[in-house]
């Protein structure tokens, strides 16, 4: 029963590591000993935090786009030329748009669920072949894919192909989960509450206040709150767990 949380030694990769929910993520395994990659649109950012979070262990800056299947494709082939296995993936890079239903526009759709949804299964797709080499019976490969309780319960904001795409994100993690067990590969999501992340930020500072006093525990997220739980779905403790949603919200689903 030792070492049940232990990540240590594992291949991993952040999407959406350089910021937010992505940066907490990428911080923890980097701290529990991980060998990290961490993937943003913004190179020079990226390459700043992966400088940042090396002070604590190994992370390693691949900037590529997400939302189209160019990016996808080479941050696949990056990962492929430096790493014989993988052994977890975190689909976290993410977008939002908010717009009143009468004015809301395609082009608010299709940025939103190409990347939040789409880009979740293709680059899945594209890196099974270093996830099924990392896969072991005792062991298994892992995909967490970072949903929103507003893929669960429906927000008040008008953000309708963000709270779309994330419900999607679920089922698509259900549905990988069934079909990648079988190949020792566990795919599960986190669906967060409030953060303090760049896409919450304007929420936060308009409503930050309220939004801690109204939830169950009283406050909003922590950096440890949602590295905890990526830890935990990526080591042996979750071995036997997959094609699940975990809250991370505070005991709240709507906010």
């Amino acid at each position: 029963m030792r070492n049940l949380f232990s990540v240590e030694g594992k291949v991993v990769l952040v999407t959406g590591g350089s910021r937010g929910i992505g940066e907490m993520i990428a911080r923890g395994y980097v701290e529990n000993g991980a060998k990290v990659y961490i993937s943003s649109r913004k190179a020079e950012v990226c390459d700043r935090v992966a400088e940042e979070l090396s002070e604590f262990g190994t992370c390693i800056s691949l900037p590529f786009d997400l939302g189209g299947m160019a990016g996808i494709e080479g941050l696949a082939a990056a990962i492929a030329e430096r790493e014989e296995k993988l052994h977890v993936l975190v689909n976290n890079a993410g977008a939002t748009w908010g717009a009143p239903i009468d004015e809301f526009p395609e082009s608010g759709w299709d940025k939103v669920v190409d990347l939040n949804t789409k880009s979740v299964f293709f680059l899945t797709q594209k890196l099974l072949p270093k996830l099924r080499a990392a896969a072991t019976h005792e062991d298994p490969a892992r995909v967490i894919n970072i949903a929103s309780v507003n893929g669960i319960e429906p927000p008040g904001l008008e953000t309708y192909s963000y709270s779309t795409s994330k419900a999607g994100c679920i089922m698509l993690t259900r549905h990988l989960a069934k079909r990648l067990a079988p190949e020792h590969i566990c795919v599960n999501a986190i669906a967060p509450g409030p953060f303090p992340s760049h896409m919450m930020a304007a929420t936060l500072a308009r409503a930050g206040d309220a939004i801690a006093k109204g939830n169950p525990r009283g406050r909003i997220g922590t950096p440890e709150d949602i590295a905890g739980v990526a830890i935990f779905l990526s080591s042996r403790a979750s071995a036997y767990t997959t094609g699940t949603t975990v809250p991370c919200d505070g005991g709240s689903a709507e906010f």
